[in-house]
């Protein structure tokens, strides 16, 4: 029994630690193709979906920080790791708030980004970009906002319907369960 707990243990840490070398390697790609910063950010966050499905515990919060902190210290452009660090934890998030009732859900998610999307632009306007970048007109900022909001409800809807085809589809087939 003893044995089968240490061997658990140390399936899970290895595939931690493959899980966040392959999120860093998404946020590096993000890195070098400027344009694909956000999205692969929102990938690097999916393998945090695997590990609450399959690994639970610690697990998926270790890969968050890993997979973080190297972005930050080994990628030239710090704009992917930045989006990860606000926006990767989200799906540990997502399975807490969601064993609330849908519409407290709702009100917690949205409240959640809109405390992260705060800290991201504090920390991009203070962190990465020079003041003459933030010099621009208020439709601007009014347009960012509504798009961020309906592409974090779509990004929620996607993350839903990829858990779902995962549980109901690809667990059973790749043996896991």
């Amino acid at each position: 029994m003893r044995s089968e707990k240490i061997r658990r243990h140390t399936v899970c840490l290895t595939l931690s630690a493959l899980l966040a070398a392959l999120g860093v390697v998404l946020l590096a790609l993000g890195s070098l193709f400027e344009t694909l910063d956000l999205s692969m950010a929102a990938l690097a966050s999916f393998f945090c979906i695997y590990a609450v499905i399959e690994m639970r515990g610690g697990y998926p919060w270790m890969i968050w920080i890993v997979t973080a902190g190297l972005a930050f210290l080994l990628l030239p452009q710090k704009t992917p790791a930045l989006f990860y660090l606000f926006l990767g934890h989200y799906p540990m998030v997502k399975a807490l708030v969601e064993r609330l009732p849908r519409v407290v859900s709702w009100v917690i998610k949205l409240v959640w980004l809109h405390l992260s999307g705060a800290l991201i632009f504090v920390a991009a306007r203070f962190l990465l970009a020079p003041a003459a970048a933030w010099d621009t007109r208020i439709w601007y900022w009014v347009l960012l906002y509504f798009g961020a909001l309906v592409a974090f409800v779509l990004f929620d809807l996607a993350l839903t319907r990829i858990i779902t085809f995962y549980l109901v589809r690809l667990q059973k087939r790749m043996g896991i369960r």
